[in-house]
């Protein structure tokens, strides 16, 4: 049935609201008394909005690490964006999944329980193509992994993890873990077909090559960690990593940093004359005595003092004392 009123009832409409008839208010108050938010039991959100934007923003940043390691790992042009971040039943992600395709089955240590990688099969091949000199295309139908193909994908699958636990160190400390592989997804049995889960859909482009990857979380591993799962909490932690990982970054390279150290053995005043008649195994009597401490000047400013000897096979100056800053 259309929305959109004739004219003549546009005309009755006026003419009913003018002559009093019809009561605006009433017509709010029946509207509001009338609202009824639709909730669907077969699929209870049990994310809030705030929590699939963290993560998402958890995964942009998994994204990311993920563009530069495949990168420099396949030697190819590789991109990698969330694409969604979306709530769904464990049964309607299942039937989502190619067949055949490549699934991982990661454990979500310390968290109790684990989630599912999925890599479409344009993409993992391309990876495995690739690495075995080609130029990382796939066009051939799907099919199940060969004993070499499985090995080489469970490398690609431990780097893949590397960047998912470094993705998620502002909120917590994973140590993820791959179970195993499989390529029919009739075949996992992971939790309830009616568990609620989150999906996380990264759009995957190598070389020429596009594809997509999933990254299926479930509701009752993330459960204990849902209080973090906030955009606060997450730029709170992010910025503190971030000013600790200056902080110890810079200390590290002020200590690799080179300065100048000299050591003052002594002075003598002598005439240019007697100068300019120096030769080889002549000897200048300096003001300083023998067991006296000489000078050690790091960049022009004097820092300590010190005994010359010798180490080893060569000389050398022993620090006997600091120059306190009132000095």
């Amino acid at each position: 049935m259309s929305n959109i009123l004739s004219q003549s009832e546009i005309d009755l409409l006026l003419n009913a609201l003018s002559t009093g008839k019809i009561n605006v208010e009433d017509i709010k108050k029946e509207d509001e008394a009338t609202k009824v938010k639709v909730y669907d039991f077969k699929r209870p959100n049990k994310f809030s909005k705030e929590q699939l934007r963290t993560l998402n923003m958890i995964h942009e940043k998994f994204a990311r690490l993920l563009t530069t390691q495949l990168s420099g790992y396949l030697r190819a042009l590789v991109k990698l964006d969330v694409f969604a971040v979306e709530q769904m039943s464990f049964y309607e992600f299942i039937n989502s999944i190619p067949n055949p395709s490549i699934i991982a089955t990661i454990d979500m240590s310390p968290l109790k329980g684990s989630c599912l990688l999925e890599i479409n099969p344009s993409i993992s091949f391309s990876i495995i193509d690739r690495l075995l000199g080609g130029p990382g295309e796939f066009h051939d139908k799907p099919r199940g992994l060969t004993e070499i193909e499985r090995i080489i994908i469970q490398k690609v699958l431990r780097n893949i993890l590397a960047s998912l636990k470094e993705s998620w160190e502002t909120l917590i400390e994973l140590e993820p873990t791959l179970e195993g592989i499989e390529t029919n997804s009739q075949f996992i049995q992971l939790i309830s077909p009616n568990e609620t889960v989150v999906v996380v859909t990264l759009n995957g482009v190598i070389g020429k090559t596009e594809g997509m990857i999933n990254l299926c979380l479930p509701h009752i591993v993330l459960e204990p960690i849902l209080h973090k799962l906030s955009t606060r909490y997450w730029f709170s932690n992010t910025k503190k990593e971030r000013d600790s990982y200056n902080t110890e970054e810079l200390k590290k390279r002020l200590k690799r940093a080179e300065l100048p150290v000299v050591t003052k053995l002594g002075k003598a005043v002598i005439t240019i004359r007697d100068f300019l008649s120096l030769e080889p195994n002549d000897v200048i009597q300096l003001e300083k005595k023998a067991d006296e401490s000489v000078e050690i000047w790091i960049h022009n400013k004097l820092k300590f003092y010190g005994q010359p000897g010798i180490y080893g096979n060569k000389m050398a100056v022993q620090i006997t004392d600091i120059v306190e800053e009132e000095e």
